[in-house]
């Protein structure tokens, strides 16, 4: 079984601040959808078992323990600058108090996004997509869920799908980027605008015929299931449809070796190294 994660990486959570690596100069390992290995373990909203989620420390250890694919949430912030965080709310993940939406990028950036998790971490901040993306630097691909309240019908010119196909064009990441969301819709109107763009549908229900048919219509790379409703047969099926199948979120050794067995293609994980010691 091909291990994504290096299996051996001992990570020193006492440090205060967590090494931001410069832009490479060329020299460094890049990662696209093209390269990746299967299965692959994919950073779920970074090293979130032993960092704060989604920030910009738990992006860089999950880097640094050898993940090929990260997960981040992505919302629209007041002054409509695209924002990571998973909640609608700040309440949760920074000690910051209701909706994410309420308050402008300025605003976001004062809140403290690392000390609920534990104080060494209190000089984290909730970033923006640019940042990260700035910070893997195709270094891993980067999937990026896009959340589904932050959907607006109709679509105004900075909506947060057109912002995002806007940024990944510039920025030249169509290669290493994979967008999903529960909200099809969005999906949709990327596939219309930026077709080489690979999508990620994910869902709570099992797949039948009209997901497979609803899948291929869209053109997406991925359907990302709860483990829970995944079957052999199921896998075998979007397989044939030419579709990858990830399956979330997977911390028990158990359930990894059991998804392993179906051959799926990844799985979303909290501790990617614990995964493949025990595997």
């Amino acid at each position: 079984m091909n291990s994504i994660w290096l299996t051996c990486v001992v990570i020193d959570v006492t440090r205060i601040k967590i090494e931001r690596r410069p832009l490479n100069n060329g020299s460094a390992k890049m990662t696209t959808l093209s390269t990746l290995k299967f299965p692959v373990l994919i950073a779920h909203r970074g090293y979130k078992a032993r960092y704060p989620e989604n920030t910009l420390a738990a992006f860089e250890a999950a880097l640094d323990s050898g993940a090929e694919m990260i997960e981040l949430d992505i919302t629209l912030s007041q002054d409509r600058s695209m924002v990571v965080i998973h909640d609608d709310t700040l309440n949760r993940t920074s000690n910051g108090k209701g909706a994410v939406r309420d308050y402008s990028i300025t605003e976001l950036k004062k809140f403290d996004a690392g000390n609920w998790f534990d104080d060494r971490f209190s000089d984290e901040k909730i970033p923006t997509l640019v940042e990260v993306l700035k910070q893997v630097n195709r270094r891993a691909v980067v999937n990026i869920e896009i959340k589904s309240s932050a959907f607006e019908d109709p679509a105004p010119a900075d909506a947060i799908e057109n912002q995002v196909i806007a940024l990944i064009q510039k920025m030249n990441l169509l290669d290493c980027v994979l967008i999903s969301s529960f909200e099809k819709r969005f999906l949709e109107r990327i596939a219309a605008i930026e077709p080489t763009l690979a999508l990620g549908v994910i869902s709570w229900e099992p797949a039948d015929a009209a997901t497979v048919k609803m899948l291929k219509k869209l053109g997406v790379y991925s359907w990302h299931a709860w483990h829970k409703i995944l079957t052999a047969e199921q896998v075998e099926f979007l397989h044939a449809a030419n579709l990858k199948v990830f399956s979330f979120t997977v911390n028990e050794p158990d359930i990894f070796q059991r998804l392993s067995e179906m051959s799926i293609d990844g799985v979303f994980t909290d501790d990617g190294p614990a995964l493949t010691t025990h595997s």
